[in-house]
């Protein structure tokens, strides 16, 4: 939007409105000075006049300049004057609001939510250990910068310890959809008030859509004073019921009952989100464990049977790897964890066969490469199994895909090849927070790893982790990257 030119002190050019706030409007302009771009934020012309509103506002700039330098806070340059408006000259940031983010993408992946939350958790931690408190935690003022991370703005409604109230005692400022119930009453706010704003945005991020959302600012006000906290697992289909008793604790009705900090708050979220995951994978190993129907497992009832042209291939060595973990069972699991020596090895598997009549005893020697990767896709190829005769083309490839065809390059101790192929998987499977996302990352990662590059793995390993839940073999990769890696 076109504006006055003499809006802001001459130093400032290029000057564009791209928003407005509680009691001004936001510009974006260039600091000719120091030749960077900044965000000012000006206080509303109609309040010129007003001698209280001009107090509170730099009250505002003091509240906020107090914490610059505090990760996830946003920096601010300069607070002044110009035609009697007061100004505050803050740091800009190109990535827009989570409000943005939902209004054009809806929810969001939990991955990428709990990075958003940790962020501004540790924004508004750090105010609240300064006496500061935010009182207007919304995705409007959570901003995100040019590598994705947040930080929080706009302290303007903030109440700083040691400075005269911003309000008038009984006067209700912040935003109707995530008021805490003591704010919402026109009562005295605290850091737990943040907390409980911090709680009504991981339910919008997680779910799509707040606790309490009503058409009308009133009704949707008296919902967080009055209504029960509704579950979030019925708020979306694909949240796990681990997370209700952590937002149910968040969006206590009374501030005392509510998490001591917004990290710790957080750090639940994301252990419940893991107990979840930790839970199906259990399932999951249970159900495949299960002997189908008509059939005994080994140990079930006795022995297990097996044909004799069965010993015959045993004891001719015919058979080789795939039989012999066929009846002994474990070795050759895909999901074996893989160790740092990827050389072949032998191994010898005793197999005691009962028939009817004899019992038999087979000795086997083999030598297998150790498999390279316990995360591949869920239905992983054999490491015997020709790759397809004819792959998509990468451009084409499904992410899925793309996953499956570097681990077969990474079985084959081809890990060069199979490094952009996972790149690739990783790029397209970002933000899905599938296991195949975990199983691509945790491959690319080891990739790395095998190739002696260091960047990004211990970044990889952690999000593979937080979507498919704590893994053995996750925690050696970290140790092994602890050696070439620092």
């Amino acid at each position: 939007m076109t504006v006055e030119t003499n809006i802001l002190p001459p130093r400032y050019a290029d000057v564009e409105q791209i928003g407005r706030g509680g009691m001004g409007e936001i510009y974006r302009a260039r600091d000719e000075t120091l030749g960077r771009t900044v965000a000012v934020k000006l206080l509303a012309e109609r309040y010129a006049g007003d001698d209280e509103v001009q107090r509170r506002f730099t009250r505002e700039a003091l509240a906020a300049a107090r914490l610059s330098g505090e990760p996830h806070v946003v920096t601010i340059f300069d607070v002044g004057e110009w035609n009697s408006r007061p100004f505050i000259v803050m740091e800009h940031l190109p990535g827009g609001s989570l409000a943005q983010v939902l209004r054009e993408h809806g929810r969001v992946p939990p991955e990428r939510s709990l990075t958003w939350l940790e962020d501004a958790a540790r924004a508004l931690d750090a105010a609240h250990a300064q006496g500061v408190v935010h009182r207007d935690v919304k995705p409007g003022n959570l901003l995100l910068d040019r590598n994705g991370h947040v930080h929080v703005a706009d302290f303007g409604v903030a109440s700083a310890v040691g400075l005269d109230s911003l309000t008038r005692t009984g006067t209700v400022l912040g935003t109707a959809g995530y008021l805490s119930p003591e704010q919402a009453r026109g009562e005295r706010v605290t850091p737990a008030s943040d907390r409980y704003g911090l709680a009504v945005v991981a339910y919008e991020l997680l779910s799509g859509r707040r606790p309490y959302e009503n058409d009308s600012p009133t009704a949707e006000a008296l919902g967080h004073v009055q209504a029960p906290v509704p579950r979030i697992s019925e708020a979306h289909p694909s949240l796990p019921e681990a997370l209700d008793p952590v937002l149910s604790r968040a969006l206590a009705k009374e501030p005392e009952a509510r998490f001591g900090s917004a990290a710790q708050f957080v750090a639940a979220l994301r252990d419940a989100f893991a107990a979840d995951a930790e839970t199906t994978q259990r399932h999951r190993a249970v159900a495949a464990t299960t002997p189908p129907p008509g059939r005994r497992a080994a140990g079930a009832g006795g022995r297990r049977l097996l044909p004799l042209f069965l010993i015959a291939l045993l004891a001719a060595g015919i058979a080789g790897v795939a039989l012999a973990a066929l009846v002994a069972g474990g070795d050759d699991d895909p999901t074996t964890a893989p160790t740092a020596n990827t050389k072949p090895h032998e191994r010898t598997v005793k197999v005691t066969v009962t028939t009817p009549g004899e019992t038999s005893r087979v000795t086997v020697t083999t030598t297998t490469p150790t498999p390279p990767s316990p995360a591949a896709s869920p239905s992983p190829p054999s490491p015997a199994s020709p790759p397809p005769a004819s792959p998509p083309p990468a451009s084409s490839a499904s992410g899925g895909q793309l996953n499956d065809q570097g681990f077969r390059l990474m079985q084959a101790g081809r890990y060069d090849e199979a490094l952009p192929l996972l790149e690739q998987a990783v790029a397209k499977l970002n933000g899905t927070s599938s296991l195949t996302e975990a199983y691509a990352l945790y491959n690319l990662a080891y990739t790395r790893l095998q190739l002696g590059r260091c960047e990004g793995v211990a970044a990889m390993l952690d999000r593979s982790e937080s979507i498919q839940g704590h893994r053995s073999e996750i925690s050696r990769a970290r140790g092994q990257a602890k050696k070439p890696c620092g």
